[in-house]
């Protein structure tokens, strides 16, 4: 942090987005160096984030540099879709309206940004986040390519760390964390997790855990395969999760699997595709699984869900992202998804227990 201000002075700032991200504040404050923080409001936050930005205002002395999505643009997609289009056809327009062009805007003004990214906030977006680099996606103030740096100075902390250093420092924090929010965003996209439930879970609920970003770090994502042939993903990849105590199953038995009414033994399936990096990322936790589970009543198996099988593993079984996990309990018809980010072999192995 100390480096980041020392570096680009006022031509940097802050994002605040009104949950943990106080932890940057008080950094900032620590280094003794003058300093901005900027933050989106988006016309849709929760009531009680409104309040925590007065109490970090008045807390700090500082006046947070707050953005505004333009009114035209709001009033024409509220308009021609309603207030809640995201439910139906994703968050990313709204996101696109109401944060990425105000972002783009605030960047615009700036030769770097500073964020309250963490590796272990989403798996599957943030694990490689760097604590410096090159904006993969916005431009600063000089426009271009490479005109604008992103710093994240807390990417390699532990979010308990966070915790424990907001507790210390005695800072404001939103008082939506002792609800049960995590991460916090727009009050109709953000909801309370459960114990053991990862933070992101509680953003955009209804999605594909892979598609968690808002547009403010789309850099994070990347896509599904380097190979996709006339939208099939066929590639020549060699395949995964090669076990003996896994079950190859083809796409007749998983026909049959879901039919079944009452099975003899449960199942969990991986619906899987070997170019994926997701799924070649929990290979070793699923085999171990496998090995694990052997000769206790529950299969362990993987179905091929990419090419030809795609539409039909879609359509029939809940596929939203590679690699998506079902658990077809012995004595139920309908297949239960499982819903976390987490894919380490206790992760799992605690889902299979409290099904099986």
């Amino acid at each position: 942090m100390d480096k980041a201000l020392e570096k680009f002075g006022n031509d940097i700032a802050i994002a605040f987005s009104g949950a943990e991200d106080v932890a940057l504040i008080e950094y900032a404050k620590l280094t003794g160096r003058p300093f901005r923080v900027f933050s989106l409001d988006t016309g849709r936050l929760n009531p009680e984030t409104y309040r925590f930005f007065d109490e970090v205002e008045k807390h700090y002395g500082i006046r947070i540099e707050y953005m505004f999505p333009d009114a035209v643009e709001v009033q024409a997609l509220v308009r021609s879709k309603g207030l809640f289009s995201f439910y139906e056809d994703g968050h990313q327009e709204c996101c696109r309206v109401r944060k990425v062009r105000p972002l783009r805007r605030a960047l615009k003004g700036l030769r770097a940004w500073i964020t309250g990214q963490r590796k272990d906030q989403s798996p599957g977006t943030r694990s490689e986040v760097p604590v410096v680099q090159v904006d993969p996606v916005f431009e600063g103030l000089d426009g271009g390519d490479g005109s604008l740096l992103k710093w994240n100075p807390v990417a390699n902390v532990d979010g308990k760390d966070i915790w424990n250093f907001l507790r210390a420092m005695n800072v404001p924090v939103n008082s939506l964390h002792a609800q049960g929010f995590v991460s916090i965003g727009c009050e109709p996209c953000t909801r309370p997790v459960l114990p053991g439930q990862h933070e992101r879970e509680g953003r955009w609920w209804w999605e594909d855990a892979k598609a968690k970003e808002c547009g403010l770090h789309k850099g994070n994502l990347k896509e599904d395969g380097a190979a996709q042939v006339n939208g099939n993903d066929a590639t020549t990849e060699s395949d995964i999760f090669n076990s003996q105590s896994l079950v190859t199953l083809s796409r007749t038995g998983i026909e049959n699997l879901a039919k079944l009414e009452s099975r003899k033994e449960s199942w969990i399936v991986v619906l899987y595709a070997p170019w994926c990096p997701f799924c070649q990322a929990m290979e070793a936790s699923y085999v171990e699984l496998a090995e694990k589970l052997a000769g206790s009543g529950v299969k362990v198996a993987k179905f091929r869900a990419d090419g030809e099988q795609k539409e039909y593993s879609k359509n029939e079984l809940q596929l939203g992202s590679f690699p998506t996990i079902l658990f077809f309990p012995k004595h139920s018809a309908k297949p239960i998804k499982y819903a976390s980010e987490k894919r380490d072999v206790d992760s799992l192995m605690a889902f299979v227990n409290a099904l099986r």
